[in-house]
């Protein structure tokens, strides 16, 4: 069995799709869950960009808009330099649910890594989806 290359995570809000969507496709929504500061280009090909606290920040390239159905960028893995062209794949789906909207998010890209990061970079977004889905439904049902 070789490298897994996918991270799946659902979570089930509590919220119209159109506030889920303002959430993850908004300078201000993803800046309030996700990071600390954040910019948003929200178009295919617009470039994206977060901060966080302790001087992370990753660059990011806008892939797919379906308002308000899919989103999704690719983004730099912190273990390989600025200038690898090497990126992950991540995509979020809402779907409308009978308690408001099922947001899925699916992380791929892990196995093009070279090995010496790929299994750091997997464990460390795989804990941090849980992670950030988390803050994400605490933030819209506040």
């Amino acid at each position: 069995m070789g490298f897994p290359d996918r991270i799946e995570r659902t979570v089930e809000i509590a919220r119209p799709q159109a506030d889920v969507w303002s959430a993850l496709t908004t300078a201000d929504g993803l800046a309030a869950w996700f990071g600390q500061e954040a910019e948003v280009d929200l178009r295919p090909g617009g470039a994206a960009s977060m901060s966080w606290d302790g001087g992370h920040h990753t660059q990011m390239r806008v892939e797919r808009v379906e308002e308000p159905a899919v989103f999704a960028f690719t983004w730099s893995n912190q273990g390989l330099g600025a200038d690898d062209p090497r990126r992950t794949y991540v995509e979020f789906t809402l779907e409308t649910a009978a308690a408001g909207t099922r947001l899925t998010v699916v992380e791929t890209g892990f196995a093009q890594l070279p090995a010496d990061v790929r299994v750091t970079e997997y464990d460390e977004h795989a804990k941090g989806w849980a992670a950030e889905l988390g803050e994400l439904v605490e933030y819209l049902a506040a």
